[in-house]
């Protein structure tokens, strides 16, 4: 109780999205008893919350979202002459899967976002106390402005799992992981941690410790794929202003 009073004060309303503040065992703690949605917000997917309705609607109606965002957490805490903490997904990541019933074979279902992706992480997996049987990975399709996906329902639900990770893109993973929230029966766990597992296996450049708690996962994706990652990260000061108008309150649809 005490906990989670602390946790509650901890907590900070951006943008209308209520960020927890907690560190990532109480994160997982709370999500993996309760259930629900967890969701990992970039910059420069966060950047959208004013004109993608969907995207908007998934973050509103997360059960937790964590301050991935190092952009974010900067402006915030400048701007407010606030002390917001980061809690990177990576961090939520790595301590997600030291859990005994994460690890158990059958329990957790990965959404991978290619053929190529899942290889490379699920090797890594294995490698490291994960295996994951064939019929709980699944391949998610391109999605169009609806990101619905009924034959993921349909597999969740059959297979009752107790933990589905999400690892799309952001913009994406959230509106899908609020889909399933709406659609299934029940209530599992649903992470919504991006790349995370690609910079631990290699699918993409890995980041050390160091680069995470220094801010500079960012930096290193951008010098590893200049082409892909610099036009995405010169996209998130588009953050600043909307900060600045809305502060705690959700954004008005333009």
């Amino acid at each position: 109780m005490i906990e989670s009073q602390i946790e509650s004060q901890c907590e900070r309303q951006i943008l209308g999205v209520n960020f927890y503040g907690g560190d990532a065992a109480g994160a997982i703690e709370r999500i993996c008893r309760d259930g629900g949605l967890l969701v990992v917000p970039a910059a420069p997917a966060l950047k959208d919350i004013a004109t993608n309705a969907s995207y908007r609607a998934a973050l509103a109606g997360a059960d937790i979202a964590i301050t991935d965002s190092a952009f974010m957490v900067i402006v915030w805490n400048l701007l407010e002459g606030d002390s917001v903490h980061r809690l990177s997904g990576l961090r939520y990541l790595r301590e997600l899967l030291q859990r005994p019933d994460v690890q158990k074979p059958g329990n957790t279902l990965w959404v991978m976002a290619g053929s190529s992706n899942a290889r490379t992480n699920l090797a890594w997996l294995a490698t490291h106390g994960n295996e994951v049987p064939s019929e709980c990975v699944y391949v998610a399709p391109m999605y169009g402005d609806r990101v619905e996906d009924e034959e993921l329902v349909e597999l969740v639900e059959r297979l009752r799992i107790k933990h589905i990770v999400i690892t799309l893109g952001g913009g994406t993973q959230e509106r899908l992981g609020f889909f399933l929230k709406s659609r299934l029966t029940y209530r599992p766990a649903i992470h919504c941690v991006g790349a995370a597992i690609a910079f631990l296996s290699g699918d993409q450049i890995r980041i050390p410790d160091w680069a995470d708690r220094l801010y500079l996962g960012w930096l290193l994706r951008c010098v590893s794929a200049p082409r892909r990652f610099v036009p995405r990260y010169l996209s998130a000061p588009k953050l600043v202003p909307l900060i600045l108008r809305y502060r705690d309150r959700l954004p008005i649809e333009r």
